[in-house]
Protein backbone atom coordinates (compact mmCIF):
# COMPACT_ATOMS: atom_id res chain seq x y z
CA UNK A 1 0.00 0.00 0.00
CA UNK A 2 1.47 3.36 -1.01
CA UNK A 3 1.23 6.47 1.14
CA UNK A 4 -1.73 7.96 -0.78
CA UNK A 5 -3.73 4.76 -0.33
CA UNK A 6 -2.84 4.73 3.38
CA UNK A 7 -4.06 8.30 3.77
CA UNK A 8 -7.39 7.48 2.10
CA UNK A 9 -7.84 4.44 4.33
CA UNK A 10 -7.06 6.49 7.44
CA UNK A 11 -9.41 9.24 6.26
CA UNK A 12 -12.31 6.79 5.93
CA UNK A 13 -11.63 5.06 9.25
CA UNK A 14 -11.34 8.32 11.19
CA UNK A 15 -14.88 9.21 10.13
CA UNK A 16 -16.00 6.37 12.45
CA UNK A 17 -13.91 7.62 15.38
CA UNK A 18 -15.58 10.98 16.07
CA UNK A 19 -16.66 14.28 14.58
CA UNK A 20 -13.85 16.77 15.07
CA UNK A 21 -10.09 17.07 15.42
CA UNK A 22 -10.88 18.03 19.02
CA UNK A 23 -12.26 14.50 19.53
CA UNK A 24 -9.06 13.07 18.10
CA UNK A 25 -6.64 15.28 20.03
CA UNK A 26 -8.51 14.50 23.24
CA UNK A 27 -6.97 11.02 23.12
CA UNK A 28 -3.42 12.39 22.99
CA UNK A 29 -3.24 14.60 26.07
CA UNK A 30 -1.13 12.06 27.98
CA UNK A 31 1.34 12.04 25.08
CA UNK A 32 2.00 15.80 25.19
CA UNK A 33 4.07 17.05 28.12
CA UNK A 34 2.49 19.88 30.17
CA UNK A 35 5.94 21.51 30.02
CA UNK A 36 5.35 22.03 26.28
CA UNK A 37 1.60 22.67 26.36
CA UNK A 38 -0.06 23.46 29.69
CA UNK A 39 -3.54 22.30 30.68
CA UNK A 40 -5.19 25.67 30.05
CA UNK A 41 -3.30 26.02 26.79
CA UNK A 42 -4.32 22.48 25.78
CA UNK A 43 -7.96 23.45 26.24
CA UNK A 44 -7.40 26.37 23.88
CA UNK A 45 -5.96 23.98 21.29
CA UNK A 46 -8.97 21.68 21.67
CA UNK A 47 -11.35 24.61 21.29
CA UNK A 48 -9.71 25.42 17.96
CA UNK A 49 -9.54 21.77 16.84
CA UNK A 50 -13.25 21.26 17.52
CA UNK A 51 -13.95 23.47 14.50
CA UNK A 52 -12.12 21.07 12.16
CA UNK A 53 -13.33 17.71 10.79
CA UNK A 54 -11.70 14.64 12.33
CA UNK A 55 -10.77 13.38 8.85
CA UNK A 56 -8.02 16.03 8.75
CA UNK A 57 -6.16 13.68 11.09
CA UNK A 58 -5.40 11.49 8.08
CA UNK A 59 -2.72 14.03 7.16
CA UNK A 60 0.16 15.02 9.47
CA UNK A 61 -0.78 17.57 12.15
CA UNK A 62 1.16 19.16 14.97
CA UNK A 63 2.32 22.18 16.91
CA UNK A 64 4.58 25.21 16.80
CA UNK A 65 6.39 25.26 20.14
CA UNK A 66 8.17 28.45 21.30
CA UNK A 67 11.32 27.17 23.00
CA UNK A 68 12.24 30.72 24.08
CA UNK A 69 9.02 31.22 26.08
CA UNK A 70 8.67 29.90 29.64
CA UNK A 71 4.89 29.69 29.25
CA UNK A 72 3.78 26.23 27.98
CA UNK A 73 1.90 27.44 24.92
CA UNK A 74 1.59 26.31 21.32
CA UNK A 75 0.08 27.09 17.95
CA UNK A 76 -1.70 24.32 16.07
CA UNK A 77 -1.17 23.17 12.50
CA UNK A 78 -3.21 20.80 10.34
CA UNK A 79 -3.76 20.05 6.67
CA UNK A 80 -6.59 19.17 4.34
CA UNK A 81 -6.93 18.15 0.71
CA UNK A 82 -9.35 19.13 -2.01
CA UNK A 83 -11.71 16.53 -3.41
CA UNK A 84 -12.26 14.85 -0.03
CA UNK A 85 -14.98 14.81 2.62
CA UNK A 86 -12.83 17.13 4.75
CA UNK A 87 -13.06 19.67 1.93
CA UNK A 88 -16.81 19.05 1.66
CA UNK A 89 -17.13 19.95 5.35
CA UNK A 90 -15.81 23.44 4.62
CA UNK A 91 -18.09 23.76 1.60
CA UNK A 92 -21.03 23.07 3.89
CA UNK A 93 -19.72 25.63 6.40
CA UNK A 94 -19.43 28.24 3.66
CA UNK A 95 -23.02 27.63 2.49
CA UNK A 96 -24.33 27.84 6.05
CA UNK A 97 -22.42 30.95 7.11
CA UNK A 98 -21.64 33.84 4.78
CA UNK A 99 -19.29 35.35 7.40
CA UNK A 100 -17.10 32.22 7.78
CA UNK A 101 -13.99 33.74 6.17
CA UNK A 102 -11.87 30.60 6.48
CA UNK A 103 -14.45 28.32 4.88
CA UNK A 104 -14.98 30.71 1.96
CA UNK A 105 -11.22 31.10 1.43
CA UNK A 106 -10.79 27.30 1.32
CA UNK A 107 -13.73 26.88 -1.06
CA UNK A 108 -12.30 29.51 -3.44
CA UNK A 109 -8.86 27.91 -3.39
CA UNK A 110 -10.12 24.35 -3.81
CA UNK A 111 -12.40 25.40 -6.66
CA UNK A 112 -9.30 26.44 -8.56
CA UNK A 113 -7.44 23.26 -7.60
CA UNK A 114 -10.35 21.04 -8.67
CA UNK A 115 -10.86 22.72 -12.05
CA UNK A 116 -10.14 20.62 -15.12
CA UNK A 117 -6.48 20.88 -16.15
CA UNK A 118 -5.76 23.07 -13.11
CA UNK A 119 -2.29 24.56 -13.41
CA UNK A 120 -2.31 25.31 -9.68
CA UNK A 121 -2.88 21.62 -8.91
CA UNK A 122 -0.08 20.65 -11.30
CA UNK A 123 2.31 22.69 -9.15
CA UNK A 124 1.11 22.25 -5.56
CA UNK A 125 -1.11 19.16 -5.70
CA UNK A 126 -4.31 19.17 -3.62
CA UNK A 127 -2.96 19.90 -0.15
CA UNK A 128 -3.43 23.06 1.93
CA UNK A 129 -1.76 23.61 5.30
CA UNK A 130 -3.35 25.73 8.03
CA UNK A 131 -1.54 27.34 10.97
CA UNK A 132 -3.74 28.54 13.82
CA UNK A 133 -2.43 31.26 16.14
CA UNK A 134 -3.42 30.07 19.62
CA UNK A 135 -0.62 30.59 22.14
CA UNK A 136 0.97 33.34 20.07
CA UNK A 137 -2.34 35.21 19.87
CA UNK A 138 -2.19 35.85 23.65
CA UNK A 139 -5.94 36.05 24.11
CA UNK A 140 -6.66 37.82 20.81
CA UNK A 141 -7.97 35.09 18.55
CA UNK A 142 -7.45 35.96 14.86
CA UNK A 143 -10.35 35.23 12.56
CA UNK A 144 -8.34 33.18 10.10
CA UNK A 145 -5.29 30.91 10.31
CA UNK A 146 -2.22 31.16 8.13
CA UNK A 147 -2.62 29.31 4.81
CA UNK A 148 0.31 27.57 3.11
CA UNK A 149 0.87 25.86 -0.22
CA UNK A 150 3.92 23.81 -1.18
CA UNK A 151 4.99 23.31 -4.82
CA UNK A 152 5.59 19.61 -4.21
CA UNK A 153 4.41 18.38 -7.62
CA UNK A 154 6.45 20.80 -9.73
CA UNK A 155 9.15 22.43 -7.59
CA UNK A 156 9.99 26.07 -8.27
CA UNK A 157 13.77 26.34 -8.47
CA UNK A 158 15.84 29.50 -8.41
CA UNK A 159 17.18 30.73 -11.74
CA UNK A 160 14.88 28.43 -13.72
CA UNK A 161 12.62 31.06 -15.24
CA UNK A 162 9.47 29.68 -13.61
CA UNK A 163 7.82 33.07 -13.25
CA UNK A 164 4.55 31.70 -14.60
CA UNK A 165 4.48 28.97 -11.94
CA UNK A 166 5.38 31.54 -9.30
CA UNK A 167 2.53 33.83 -10.37
CA UNK A 168 -0.02 30.99 -10.47
CA UNK A 169 0.70 29.99 -6.86
CA UNK A 170 0.85 33.54 -5.51
CA UNK A 171 -2.32 34.58 -7.34
CA UNK A 172 -4.18 31.41 -6.30
CA UNK A 173 -3.27 31.78 -2.64
CA UNK A 174 -3.73 35.54 -2.36
CA UNK A 175 -7.00 35.69 -4.30
CA UNK A 176 -8.52 33.03 -2.03
CA UNK A 177 -8.21 35.46 0.89
CA UNK A 178 -10.03 38.24 -0.96
CA UNK A 179 -6.97 40.51 -1.09
CA UNK A 180 -6.89 42.74 -4.15
CA UNK A 181 -4.41 45.09 -5.76
CA UNK A 182 -1.18 43.17 -5.15
CA UNK A 183 0.68 44.41 -8.23
CA UNK A 184 3.41 46.16 -6.20
CA UNK A 185 3.78 43.13 -3.96
CA UNK A 186 4.03 40.84 -6.98
CA UNK A 187 6.87 42.97 -8.34
CA UNK A 188 8.68 42.64 -4.99
CA UNK A 189 8.25 38.85 -5.05
CA UNK A 190 9.65 38.70 -8.59
CA UNK A 191 12.71 40.69 -7.47
CA UNK A 192 13.34 38.17 -4.71
CA UNK A 193 12.97 35.27 -7.13
CA UNK A 194 15.33 36.89 -9.63
CA UNK A 195 18.20 36.79 -7.09
CA UNK A 196 17.43 33.31 -5.78
CA UNK A 197 20.36 30.89 -6.38
CA UNK A 198 19.81 28.04 -8.84
CA UNK A 199 20.31 25.29 -6.27
CA UNK A 200 17.52 26.64 -4.02
CA UNK A 201 13.78 26.06 -4.24
CA UNK A 202 10.69 27.80 -2.93
CA UNK A 203 9.51 25.26 -0.37
CA UNK A 204 6.32 27.06 0.64
CA UNK A 205 4.08 30.07 0.04
CA UNK A 206 2.07 31.43 2.95
CA UNK A 207 -0.33 34.21 3.86
CA UNK A 208 -1.74 35.26 7.22
CA UNK A 209 -5.06 36.98 6.44
CA UNK A 210 -5.48 38.21 10.01
CA UNK A 211 -1.99 39.67 10.21
CA UNK A 212 -0.13 42.10 7.96
CA UNK A 213 -0.57 41.93 4.20
CA UNK A 214 2.50 39.93 3.23
CA UNK A 215 3.40 36.75 1.37
CA UNK A 216 5.73 34.47 3.29
CA UNK A 217 8.23 32.64 1.12
CA UNK A 218 10.07 29.60 2.46
CA UNK A 219 13.26 29.29 0.39
CA UNK A 220 15.37 26.21 1.08
CA UNK A 221 18.61 24.70 -0.15
CA UNK A 222 21.35 27.25 0.60
CA UNK A 223 24.49 25.11 0.63
CA UNK A 224 26.85 27.63 2.24
CA UNK A 225 26.61 30.62 4.53
CA UNK A 226 28.23 33.01 2.00
CA UNK A 227 25.57 31.96 -0.52
CA UNK A 228 22.79 32.62 1.99
CA UNK A 229 24.17 36.00 3.03
CA UNK A 230 24.71 37.03 -0.58
CA UNK A 231 21.08 36.22 -1.35
CA UNK A 232 19.83 38.26 1.61
CA UNK A 233 21.88 41.25 0.50
CA UNK A 234 20.66 41.02 -3.11
CA UNK A 235 17.07 40.62 -1.90
CA UNK A 236 17.50 43.82 0.20
CA UNK A 237 16.76 42.21 3.54
CA UNK A 238 17.15 45.18 5.96
CA UNK A 239 19.18 43.31 8.59
CA UNK A 240 22.92 42.74 8.96
CA UNK A 241 23.97 39.53 7.23
CA UNK A 242 27.06 39.21 9.44
CA UNK A 243 24.68 38.52 12.33
CA UNK A 244 23.07 35.70 10.33
CA UNK A 245 26.52 34.31 9.57
CA UNK A 246 27.50 34.44 13.25
CA UNK A 247 24.32 32.75 14.54
CA UNK A 248 24.17 29.97 11.94
CA UNK A 249 27.92 29.33 12.23
CA UNK A 250 27.44 28.39 15.88
CA UNK A 251 25.23 25.51 14.80
CA UNK A 252 27.38 24.55 11.85
CA UNK A 253 30.27 24.00 14.25
CA UNK A 254 28.29 21.85 16.70
CA UNK A 255 25.76 20.03 14.53
CA UNK A 256 26.35 19.04 10.95
CA UNK A 257 23.42 19.82 8.66
CA UNK A 258 22.94 19.60 4.92
CA UNK A 259 21.83 23.11 4.05
CA UNK A 260 19.87 26.12 5.29
CA UNK A 261 16.41 27.48 4.58
CA UNK A 262 14.93 30.92 5.21
CA UNK A 263 11.46 32.35 5.66
CA UNK A 264 10.95 35.93 4.54
CA UNK A 265 7.84 38.11 4.43
CA UNK A 266 7.45 40.07 1.21
CA UNK A 267 5.27 43.18 1.20
CA UNK A 268 4.77 45.79 -1.50
CA UNK A 269 7.76 47.60 0.03
CA UNK A 270 10.03 44.56 -0.26
CA UNK A 271 11.45 42.05 2.21
CA UNK A 272 10.44 42.59 5.84
CA UNK A 273 12.90 42.81 8.77
CA UNK A 274 12.03 39.49 10.48
CA UNK A 275 14.02 36.53 9.18
CA UNK A 276 13.40 32.89 9.95
CA UNK A 277 16.44 30.64 9.50
CA UNK A 278 16.14 26.85 9.47
CA UNK A 279 19.13 24.50 9.47
CA UNK A 280 17.95 21.63 7.26
CA UNK A 281 18.71 18.42 9.11
CA UNK A 282 17.19 16.08 6.53
CA UNK A 283 16.99 16.19 2.75
CA UNK A 284 13.76 17.95 1.69
CA UNK A 285 13.41 17.09 -1.98
CA UNK A 286 12.74 13.41 -2.50
CA UNK A 287 9.91 11.19 -3.69
CA UNK A 288 10.63 8.76 -0.88
CA UNK A 289 7.60 9.06 1.40
CA UNK A 290 9.32 7.65 4.49
CA UNK A 291 12.47 9.75 4.56
CA UNK A 292 11.30 12.13 7.30
CA UNK A 293 10.00 9.26 9.46
CA UNK A 294 13.26 7.34 9.67
CA UNK A 295 16.59 8.00 11.41
CA UNK A 296 14.91 9.92 14.22
CA UNK A 297 18.20 10.30 16.13
CA UNK A 298 19.43 12.71 13.45
CA UNK A 299 18.15 15.53 15.65
CA UNK A 300 20.34 14.78 18.68
CA UNK A 301 23.42 16.88 17.71
CA UNK A 302 21.28 19.87 16.77
CA UNK A 303 19.27 19.77 20.00
CA UNK A 304 22.54 19.59 21.92
CA UNK A 305 23.70 22.73 20.08
CA UNK A 306 20.42 24.46 20.99
CA UNK A 307 21.10 23.81 24.68
CA UNK A 308 23.86 26.45 24.56
CA UNK A 309 21.45 29.25 23.58
CA UNK A 310 20.62 31.49 26.54
CA UNK A 311 17.08 32.19 25.32
CA UNK A 312 16.11 28.51 25.07
CA UNK A 313 14.18 27.13 28.07
CA UNK A 314 16.08 23.97 29.21
CA UNK A 315 13.01 22.04 30.40
CA UNK A 316 11.27 22.58 27.09
CA UNK A 317 14.32 21.47 25.14
CA UNK A 318 14.52 18.28 27.20
CA UNK A 319 10.87 17.51 26.47
CA UNK A 320 11.41 18.26 22.80
CA UNK A 321 14.13 15.61 22.72
CA UNK A 322 11.60 13.15 24.16
CA UNK A 323 9.00 14.07 21.55
CA UNK A 324 10.50 11.87 18.85
CA UNK A 325 8.99 8.38 18.90
CA UNK A 326 8.94 5.16 16.94
CA UNK A 327 5.67 3.86 15.43
CA UNK A 328 3.28 2.84 18.23
CA UNK A 329 0.03 0.83 17.90
CA UNK A 330 -3.18 2.49 19.10
CA UNK A 331 -6.68 1.03 19.14
CA UNK A 332 -9.86 2.91 18.30
CA UNK A 333 -13.46 2.05 17.54
CA UNK A 334 -12.57 0.99 14.00
CA UNK A 335 -9.54 -1.08 14.99
CA UNK A 336 -5.78 -0.64 15.03
CA UNK A 337 -3.93 2.56 14.09
CA UNK A 338 -0.20 3.32 14.01
CA UNK A 339 0.94 6.53 15.69
CA UNK A 340 4.26 8.36 15.40
CA UNK A 341 5.71 11.71 16.53
CA UNK A 342 8.68 13.61 15.16
CA UNK A 343 10.38 16.97 14.66
CA UNK A 344 9.85 18.58 11.27
CA UNK A 345 12.16 21.57 11.70
CA UNK A 346 13.40 24.22 14.11
CA UNK A 347 13.36 27.90 13.15
CA UNK A 348 15.75 30.55 14.46
CA UNK A 349 14.06 33.95 14.26
CA UNK A 350 16.37 36.93 13.76
CA UNK A 351 15.29 40.55 14.04
CA UNK A 352 16.95 43.79 15.10
CA UNK A 353 20.28 42.05 14.53
CA UNK A 354 19.85 39.40 17.21
CA UNK A 355 18.27 36.02 17.81
CA UNK A 356 14.84 36.77 19.31
CA UNK A 357 12.97 33.45 19.06
CA UNK A 358 13.54 29.72 18.67
CA UNK A 359 10.54 27.70 17.49
CA UNK A 360 10.20 23.94 17.09
CA UNK A 361 7.70 22.52 14.62
CA UNK A 362 6.66 19.04 15.68
CA UNK A 363 4.29 16.63 13.98
CA UNK A 364 2.04 13.69 14.69
CA UNK A 365 1.18 11.03 12.11
CA UNK A 366 -1.75 8.67 12.49
CA UNK A 367 -2.24 5.84 10.01
CA UNK A 368 -4.99 3.28 9.66
CA UNK A 369 -2.68 1.14 7.51
CA UNK A 370 -0.80 -1.83 8.93
CA UNK A 371 2.45 0.14 9.21
CA UNK A 372 4.06 3.50 8.52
Amino acid sequence: MNIDEAILLTHDRLADEGDSMGDLLGHFRNRVSPVLIGDREWEQVLECAEQLPITMGALPFGFELPLHEARPQADFGASLASGTSMAADFEERARANESDALAHAIVRLFKEMDAENSMLREIVGRKLMLEFDIGSAQGIRPAQPGMFLRPSERPIAGGSGQLNDLEIVVEGLVSSTGWEGIEAQWEAIKRVYDVQPRNTRIDSFGVFPSRSRAVRLGIWGFDTLPELCSFLEKASWPGQTRIVDSIVSRYKEKANFESTGVNIDVTEDGVGPILGVTPVIKRRYTKESRYWLDDLADWDPFLEALSHEDIVVPDKLAELANWVSKPTPLFGKSGRFVFLRGIHHVKLVISENRLIKVKAYVFMVLSGAASL
